[in-house]
């Protein structure tokens, strides 16, 4: 067999193994826009750790190159982003002490690679947290030069409209002890149109990192009995916010009484290691 046959089966083979293991490992913790899966969420450094890889994965039917670059996002108050150039009072912007590679990726249908995300100067930081976002950019791959063109009917016109998919992750990094907490204030429930149990929270940070981590809500009947009602997972808090609104409905097939017993509100850290509570509240209905 030709040699460089063989060279392109094995590394087809090997794609799709790794592709495999991706969707194995981390289809229920990885993020995904468009045909494009990623993991982990987040990055976030802190303590010795000096470098991390950042895993992609194709699951669509097309070739796709990603361009990846910086950005710096704010966190409004109801949780939505925007794209902004200056920090805010209190913000500090994490794109001088990082360099990752490649700066774009070509991913076939079923293929993986790695993103190296490592920290660079180290001794420039002072305590506190940094926080940018890398984002990928989908570009559709250009048609070769020479490839016979599908000719159209001059007479009418056409608009080709290509759908553009983005994803941004933060990268983190913690310098220093943390001093962080939360708390849960001004919960209210309501039964919308008589009919959709709706919970609404507010989630108070205080110190100097941000929060993140998956939010549960159990109903508590008279009688004792515990009924899961409601999950929000991977809710963040960033720096320098203070407050994070909260909206979630509620399951209305749950088969509990509303109009009686409790809701137990419990915001915790996501189970990769161990979960730890980070704030609870319980609210009488």
């Amino acid at each position: 067999m030709n040699a460089a046959i063989l060279k392109r089966k094995t590394k087809s083979t090997y794609s799709s193994v790794v592709f495999i293991a991706f969707i194995i490992l981390f289809s229920t913790t990885a993020q995904a826009q468009g045909d494009l899966l990623m993991y982990p969420k987040r990055i976030v450094f802190e303590g010795t750790k000096k470098s991390q890889t950042l895993n992609l994965a194709n699951s669509g039917k097309d070739t796709v190159r990603y361009l990846i670059s910086v950005i710096q996002i704010r966190m409004k108050k109801d949780g939505s982003f925007e794209n902004i150039s200056q920090p805010d009072s209190g913000q500090l912007f994490a794109d001088k002490y990082f360099r990752f590679f490649p700066r774009s990726v070509v991913l076939a249908p079923n293929e993986a690679q790695s993103v190296k995300i490592q920290l660079v100067n180290n001794s420039e930081r002072q305590n506190g947290e940094y926080r940018s976002h890398i984002y990928f950019r989908a570009e559709p791959i250009k048609k070769p030069l020479g490839e016979a063109e599908i000719k159209k009917d001059s007479t009418s016109i056409s608009v080709n409209l290509t759908a553009v998919f983005g994803i941004s992750i933060p990268i983190i990094i913690r310098v220093g002890e943390s001093h962080t907490g939360v708390t849960i204030s001004e919960a209210s429930f309501q039964l919308q149109n008589d009919s959709i149990p709706n919970l609404k929270a507010s989630f108070n940070r205080t110190g100097n990192m941000s929060v993140y981590g998956d939010i549960s809500v159990d109903h508590v009947s008279l009688q004792g009995k515990v009924t899961r009602i409601g999950i929000a997972k991977g809710m963040a808090i960033y720096t320098p916010n203070l407050v994070r609104d909260f909206d979630l409905i509620l399951d209305k097939n749950a088969g509990v009484d509303y109009h009686k017993g409790k809701l137990h509100i419990v915001y915790t850290t996501q189970p990769d290691a161990k979960s730890v509570k980070i704030a609870e509240l319980e609210l009488r209905l």
